[in-house]
């Protein structure tokens, strides 16, 4: 039980500093913490799964779903950067 709650509370802040990312609109994530966070969430989703910890498994899910809108947001801009750069040239 206590082990649940923790991980409830642990992925219920990285949604909360997910959300607030997507939230700023300005925030471009870095191509490498897209990647890092992605990975931590999807670890974090499967482990409360095989667990049973149903709560922290959505909580840590719902991060993925942010993380994939940021990294939409990071490619885009990404491109914009590219697009620009090769119009200066």
């Amino acid at each position: 039980m206590i082990v649940s709650v923790l991980l409830s509370v642990t992925f219920a802040c990285g949604l909360f500093i997910a959300l607030a990312h997507v939230f700023n609109k300005r925030f471009i994530a870095p191509t490498y913490d897209v990647g890092a966070n992605l990975t931590a969430c999807g670890s974090a989703t499967a482990a409360s799964m095989l667990l049973g910890n149903w709560v922290p498994a959505v909580l840590s899910a719902g991060a993925i779903g942010c993380w994939l809108i940021l990294a939409r947001r990071t490619f885009r801009a990404r491109v914009a950067v590219s697009e620009t750069l090769e119009l200066d040239h």
